[in-house]
Parts: C-alpha cells; sequence; structure tokens
C-alpha cells in the first residue's frame, strides 16, 4: 500500500475535563519533548474548551494540523493529523475509538472508569492506529479484538493462579507428610 496516500494520524489525545492526561498517544516527533507535547495539550484544550463537541465530533485547524475532537462526560478526545489529510477519515478515527471504548466500558465512559480501564484504552489506541497508520475504525471489531486480547492475558493470569495454588498444595502436603 503507498504510504502517501494512506492517511495518517500525529496522535489521539484523551484528557479530562480540566485537560490533564488520562491516555495519549503520539505517533509523529512533531512534538519531540514531554514539554512540547503537554504545551499542545493544554493549548488545544484551551482552544476548544468554549466549544460544545457534545453531541457530535468537531473540527478544527490548530498550528497547521486538522484536530477532530469530541466530548463526552468528563473527558475530551482529540484526534490531530497533517492539514493536509480527509477530515472525514480523521473523524471516522474519533468516532471508532469513542464507539470501541463506549462498547468496552459498557457506555460508562467516564475518567473514573477510564482510569480504571487504562489498558483497555491502550489496547484500544493499538487497534485502530499504528505507527500513525489507520489500521481499524469499526468499533465492533476493534472492541473483538480488544476484548480477546484480554481474555487471552486473563486465561495465563488463571492457569499460573491454578498452578500456583497446587505448588502451594503440594508443599504443605510434602510437610505433612515429613512431620
Amino acid at each position: 500500500m503507498d504510504t502517501e496516500s494512506c492517511p495518517s494520524i500525529k496522535n489521539i489525545l484523551l484528557l479530562d475535563s480540566e485537560g490533564k492526561r488520562v491516555a495519549v498517544k503520539y505517533y509523529t516527533d512533531d512534538w519531540p519533548t514531554l514539554a512540547a507535547k503537554l504545551a499542545f495539550e493544554k493549548s488545544v484544550f484551551t482552544k476548544t474548551l468554549k466549544t460544545n463537541a457534545r453531541t457530535e465530533a468537531e473540527i478544527t485547524l490548530f498550528d497547521g494540523n486538522i484536530v477532530v475532537y469530541k466530548f463526552v462526560q468528563d473527558l475530551h478526545i482529540f484526534v490531530t493529523a497533517g492539514d493536509d489529510e480527509n477530515e472525514l477519515i480523521i473523524t471516522t478515527v474519533l468516532q471508532g475509538f469513542f464507539d470501541a471504548v463506549g462498547l468496552l466500558l459498557r457506555n460508562e465512559v467516564d475518567k473514573r472508569t477510564a482510569l480504571e480501564n487504562l489498558d483497555l484504552i491502550f489496547l484500544c489506541l493499538d487497534e485502530i492506529v499504528d505507527g500513525g497508520m489507520v489500521l481499524e475504525t469499526d468499533a465492533s471489531v476493534i472492541a473483538g479484538k480488544v476484548a480477546t486480547r484480554g481474555l487471552e492475558g486473563a486465561g495465563s493470569l488463571s492457569e499460573q493462579t491454578i498452578s500456583q495454588a497446587l505448588a502451594t498444595a503440594r508443599e504443605h502436603l510434602a510437610r505433612s507428610l515429613l512431620n
């Protein structure tokens, strides 16, 4: 696939209602330092604060970038791309992320629930964009892959717990036989 025709995402930001980070992922070196990233987050948050992006996503041009954003409860979601990218694709990325997170968190999309499920949110980001390239925007596909990856991790965790329990039982049995 030609990378020139493939839309490129610069970052996806999930900030709280005060503009503080909940989950962020940068895919370019446009903001090379943590200070530059934090300054960008603060300025884009401040610029969009007075808008009402609750019902549907809003689009703005900011520092030579297209920023598509949406607010839900006490969370602000931003997707940034170059000003030469297609706004509809960027909006689809934002909506896919928003809907997938909604499915995984059973529509309890707020800061507290997001922080409690940060692993799922970062898995969503990984399923949607890789290295700036858009991989998937269908929320049900994203949520399905994340849920499957989460279950694989849970499976190995429960197997480990069972093996630990068996090892402990063996130790107790061995001690009781020796006494």
